[in-house]
Order: C-alpha cells, then structure tokens, then sequence
C-alpha cells in the first residue's frame, strides 16, 4: 500500500474526527443515563437501553469495516463512510433532545438513542483505519498518542461545557437537581446542537480535505466467515480482543453507572432524587477523569514505541486497576476524586498503547489490506462489554441490593485477568523490544 512518512496534517485530521467523535460518545454518557432516570429508576432497564450501544456496535462496525476494504471508489475506502456516518450522527444528536423535550415515552426516547448509536458506528471501523492506512508501523504510537489525547480532549469538553450549563441552571432557576434545574432552561438543547455541528463539521473536513492512499491490489479476498475464522486461528488477534474486552467492559461498569455509584457512595442510595442532585458532580469528575487520561495519553503513545508494546499496555492496565479495587473501601468524595484522577492516567497510557495494535499486527502478518475488517472487529470488542457492562452491570447492582459500589473491584479484576493475556503475545513486539 502506498503510504507517506509522518503527516501532521494528516494526524491532526484523524485526531479532529476524533475529537468530534469523543463529543457525541460524552454526550451519550454524560446525559442520557439522567434524563432516563426521568423515565424509570431501574439500574436494569437504564442499563440495557444503553447496551444498545453495544449490541449495535457488535455487528456494525465489523461488517462495514469488511466492505469498506473491497470498496474502489474515486473517494476512498473510508471516506464515504465517514460523511455518511457524521451526517446520520448529527442529526441523530438532535433527533435525541428533540424526543426528550416533546415528552414522548420511554420507547421512543430509546429508539431515538438507538438512532444515535447506529450513526455512530456506521463510521467507527473506517475512522479508527484511516490511521494504520495512513502512518507507517513505526510512528503510530506517536500517532496514536496525538489522537487519543484529541478524542478524549472532546470528552472533557462536552463533561465541562454540561457542568457549566448545570452549574448556570441551577444559579438561575434555585433547582437544587442539576439535571431537573437544566430541564428548566434552554440550556438543555446547547450540548446537542454544539454535538451535532461538531459530528458533521469534522466528518465533511475529512471527506475533502484528507485523500487516502491508492487502495491496495487484493489477490487473495477472503470471504466474511473466512475473515471472521481467521482471527480465531491467529491467537495474538484473539488474545488481544479477548483482553480488549475485558478491560472496556471495566471501564463502562463505571461509565455507564458513575451516577449511581456516586448517589449510592455519597448519599447512601441511588434513587432517582439522589441520582439528579449528584449530576453536576458526576459530570465534573468525568471532566477530571478525561483530563488525567490526556495526561497518560501522550506518554503513553511514546512508551509504545520506545518501551515496548506488552509491557506499556500492562503499565496503563495495572495503573487503571489499582485505584479501582481501592474503590470498595472509598466512603467520600476526596477519596473519589483520587481514586478518579489515578485510574485516568492509567486510562490514558493503556488506550495510546492498545490503539496500533492491530495496526502493527497486520503489518507483521501482511495483511495491511485489511485493516478495515479487523478494526471492526477491535471496535466489536470494544462495544461488546456496553452489552455486557449495561446489562450485566444492572443485574449484578439489583442483585447486590443496589450496592453500587460492588462494580468497582469486579472491574478491577476484569482489568488483572486481561494482563497475562497481552503478555503472552508472541509476535506484538519488534526487534529489540
């Protein structure tokens, strides 16, 4: 595949897509889980409409990652699927606040999200294979540090910019209830609509400002279920989606129920008034949390390329790990932000380090003609554990007496059983690594 040396316009390109991306995932995270607690105060039924998230992605990206790598087209590969993606996803974005403010029942709120989550992952595997399909194997970790910092740079600014709306919400109206307080006011449709420019605007930047490489001759196509069983027989792509999966589905037991977490560590129950006062709180600590991760991010796209590719994933793992199973024993709220900030920077180093991995892989086995497919499937096992997370996650609340704070040390150990499994590896690193 043709394929020219470190372009900063070409990173910086990706790393704004990304960041855009970034907005809209925060937007789903830091509002949706409140504004059903309007409807409904079951962990289990909150938990599984947002599972669609990753039932949808499940399938989505590993089969239009497939097609993208047979398309010929005068616009790309992946291009065309990324403005398709970012238009859908925009107005997706608006179709959300739209049924939320004209009061329609919890179904239609659901497909609304629904909707969302499609858009969202019509464009997934093509973004995430832009990079290896642009930058050669040795300046992806830099790469890879430059665009994690930007996507979750984009987090931080929708958790600030909807704390700062609570914030005024609550100043003006005297609510107590951050998320009921900003209901009240205008200031609702303003994370939407500034989502939804940002989701359209990026996607049409890189429609037709970045240009692809020349796509590459494929002599030997595979089918899907050809593709999809060669990753079985491949056991480093299997060990790492396999550990993959573990430690997003760590991490989304704390995103998707943070609220509640919060509510039930702070105020001794997660009931539907609890999970409204803590709101603007639970939106600045992911504010927090996505500051810290920029901290790890970019150390942690270097460490790929200097340390080696094992043992700087382990290193962001164990770090992520280690304040979670502290989480058991944390009864206030410095302790959490502690225990927050730590986990971030862990965070941070374990997504720039995990990110070139199936980049590099292809490149080993020379199968870089197929990078579409394959971050599919990376994305498949990175919605997988939404599915499992939100539903799983609910039960195990529901079961514990809402005890919350249980999803803490469960994620930890998810975390440590995935270590051994990047460790043992065998053709991850390069000469001398």
């Amino acid at each position: 595949m043709e394929r020219k040396g470190f372009s900063w316009g070409v990173v910086l390109g990706l790393a704004l897509l990304g960041f855009s991306r970034s907005v809209g995932w925060a937007l789903n995270k830091g509002l949706s889980f409140p504004l059903l607690s309007s409807y409904t105060e079951s962990a289990f039924v909150k938990g599984t409409i947002l599972a669609a998230e990753g039932l949808i992605g499940l399938f989505v990206p590993v089969l239009l990652g497939y097609y993208s790598d047979t398309l010929r087209s005068k616009y790309g590969r992946r291009r065309p699927f990324i403005m398709l993606g970012g238009l859908l996803a925009g107005i997706a974005a608006l179709m959300i606040y739209t049924a939320y403010a004209m009061g329609v029942p919890l179904w239609g709120f659901a497909l609304a999200l629904g909707f969302f989550y499609l858009s969202m992952h019509t464009y997934t595997a093509q973004y995430r294979a832009l990079m290896p399909d642009t930058v050669e194997s040795g300046q992806r970790g830099k790469a890879s540090g430059i665009i994690t910092l930007f996507e979750w740079a984009g987090n931080l600014f929708l958790f600030g910019l909807a704390a700062f709306l609570i914030a005024k919400a609550v100043a003006e109206t005297g609510e107590s209830e951050g998320i009921k307080a900003l209901v009240q006011t205008p200031y609702l449709k303003i994370p939407f609509i500034i989502t939804a420019i940002f989701l359209i605007g990026a996607a049409l930047f890189v429609y037709f400002v970045i240009r692809e490489p020349k796509a590459p001759e494929i002599d030997d196509e595979e089918s899907l279920w050809e593709y999809l069983a060669s990753i079985v027989k491949k056991r480093d792509f299997l060990k790492f989606y396999t550990a993959q999966t573990l430690w997003w589905m760590s991490f989304e037991f704390i995103a998707i129920f943070l609220y509640g977490i919060l509510a039930y560590i702070l105020k001794g129950s997660a009931s539907q008034e609890n999970i409204k006062a803590v709101t603007s709180l639970g939106l600045y600590l992911m504010a927090l949390f996505n500051v810290t991760v920029l901290v790890g991010s970019l150390p942690g796209g270097m460490i790929y390329d200097k340390i080696g590719r094992r043992l700087s994933i382990i290193l962001g793992g164990l770090v992520f790990a280690i304040p979670q199973l502290w989480g058991w024993f944390i009864t206030s709220q410095k302790e959490i932000v502690v225990a927050l900030g730590i986990a971030g920077i862990g965070w941070g180093i374990l997504m720039a380090a995990s990110y070139p991995v199936i980049g590099d892989l292809l490149t080993k086995f020379e199968r870089e003609a197929f990078t579409g497919r394959y971050y599919g499937f990376f994305e498949a096992t990175r919605s997988l554990p939404v599915l499992l997370a939100g539903t799983i996650g609910g039960a195990i609340v529901d079961l514990a007496d809402d005890n919350y704070r249980i999803l803490f040390p469960i994620g930890a150990v998810l975390v440590l059983i995935a270590m051994p499994l990047i460790w043992s590896m065998k053709e991850l690193e390069v000469s001398g690594k």
